[in-house]
């Protein structure tokens, strides 16, 4: 049962094939067997995952259950959860059992999703590897010897491993849709404020945005149709009609406007990655899309532009981290400055610390206006960009990454070639627009290739639909690493 689709999972369970607590049963003895070799689950509760499915076994035979009731599901380390530890896979949150739930986390409890286990992440989401994590690396199911990418190299390496059949994760500046592309799945960063950021664990609080990870567009379109809400304990939550995203999966793409950045294809890009890109133009292009060339000439600027705003906001957001208010506190100490200092060295690791030094600097005094108030003019026109490219198209196609996944440790001592990993994911999180990656290939070693496709405001349905009949007429999302 464990290769099932999400989709698959709601008729098996609809029909009566699998019960929900057949299927979660099911799912933990995978789980047991095989993710020792990933380390892709940091936390697991049997007894609340069996008590969860028992309960959506008991909607199901009254007739009134929704639409996913009983599918299982994983959760990066980063969503609070009631009753769960909640450490954002950091030994400064180790302790932390949350005492309430993320919006997001609720939408799917009242969805009747069955809850497998916490996900591992880059501490604190700051990472492009998933080699940062205090509970120890995630391994690629593909080849374990290399990365699963980050931030959230856990939710994608189970998905990919068919230890659940979706994942929430959370994307800052591409760690939904890079991890997505290196582990063979699909992944979507929504518009910024459409899914609730409530109950998550902040990094960068104005490029969060959770999202959906699964095997198919269609699962993901699922999933956004629980996800997706107004939230009033959220300031940035947009209140806006419901939709149904899966609206459009099977609307033909004829006369379609695929947007080519010419920037995309420079210097830098892999070969193998740049034909996975163009085997999707020509499937595009088969179905009756048109393919035009767009230019986003901020897209370097893009890397500078993220890092500093982002530090910027790290480092306000985990100032709350001190050992008294919240957080891991030191054993031993003199005074209150050592304690204060002790227990944020001891707590956080080195890329955050670094992230934490570098935001710090660019708000000081005297160096504001010529970094942050800089960054945030980039900021727009990047946005503005987009908006000219999207009034001659209606998506934008490109890779995801510049290769696919690393060996373990290649860019572990070398954080700057860790950013420039991003240079293709970060202005997508800089203008609030939504992205997806989407299976679209193999190297000739046999790793996942992915590609991203970049909608403006709102356009989830359309990304959906073009992934879907992507997906209609390729079989590189069926694929499944020998785990």
């Amino acid at each position: 049962m464990n290769t099932l689709t999400l989709k698959a999972c709601v008729e098996a369970l609809q029909s009566k094939q699998v019960s929900a607590t057949e299927l979660a049963q099911d799912y933990l003895s995978q789980i047991e067997a095989h993710n020792a070799a990933i380390n892709g689950y940091i936390t697991l509760n049997k007894d609340i995952t069996l008590a969860q499915a028992q309960a959506a076994d008991a909607l199901l035979a009254s007739g009134n259950a929704p639409q996913l009731a009983g599918v299982p599901i994983a959760y990066k380390d980063l969503f609070c959860d009631s009753g769960w530890r909640t450490a954002a896979s950091s030994k400064m949150l180790d302790n932390f059992v949350s005492p309430y739930t993320a919006t997001v986390v609720q939408n799917l409890h009242n969805a009747g999703m069955v809850t497998l286990g916490r996900t591992n992440m880059d501490e604190f989401a700051m990472g492009s590897t998933n080699e940062r994590s205090f509970y120890g690396k995630t391994n690629n199911p593909w080849d374990v010897n290399s990365v699963p990418g980050g931030s959230s190299g856990g939710s994608a390496a189970v998905v990919a491993a068919r230890l659940a059949p979706a994942a929430l994760g959370s994307d800052t500046g591409g760690s939904i849709r890079q991890p997505a592309s290196h582990c063979g799945i699909t992944g979507l960063k929504p518009t910024y404020g459409i899914v609730s950021r409530f109950g998550m664990v902040a990094y960068a609080s104005s490029l969060d945005q959770a999202g959906p990870m699964a095997q198919t567009a269609e699962d993901c379109a699922l999933l956004l149709n629980s996800m997706a809400s107004f939230d009033e304990r959220d300031s940035t939550s947009l209140d806006r009609a419901k939709e149904d995203y899966a609206r459009d999966l099977n609307k033909p793409l004829t006369g379609l406007k695929v947007g080519l950045p010419k920037e995309y294809f420079a210097d830098g890009l892999d070969a193998e990655v740049a034909k996975a890109v163009d085997q999707t133009v020509a499937l595009l292009k088969a179905q009756g899309a048109e393919i035009v060339d767009v230019s986003l000439p901020q897209t370097e600027l893009s890397i500078p532009a993220y890092y500093v705003i982002a530090s910027a906001e790290a480092s306000t957001n985990l100032s709350r981290f001190d050992g008294v208010r919240y957080g891991h506190r030191a054993a031993e100490y003199k005074d209150l400055q050592e304690m204060y200092e002790r227990s944020r060295s001891e707590g956080f690791g080195e890329e955050v610390k670094r992230r934490i030094m570098m935001g710090a600097y660019v708000l000081s005094h005297g160096y504001y206006d010529a970094y942050y108030l800089k960054a945030q003019k980039i900021r727009r026109l990047i946005a503005e960009d987009f908006g000219h490219a999207f009034s001659q198209c209606d998506v934008i196609l490109g890779p995801v990454a510049p290769t696919a996944a690393g060996k373990q440790g290649a860019l572990g001592n070398d954080p700057v070639a860790m950013y420039l990993s991003d240079i293709y994911t970060l202005s997508v999180n800089l203008a609030g627009l939504p992205g997806m990656s989407v299976p679209a290939g193999f190297t000739s070693a046999g790793m996942p290739i992915g590609v991203q496709l970049i909608g403006p405001h709102f356009a989830e349905a359309k990304l959906l639909n073009v992934a879907h009949q992507i997906q209609q007429h390729s079989d590189w999302h069926q694929q499944a690493p020998s785990v």
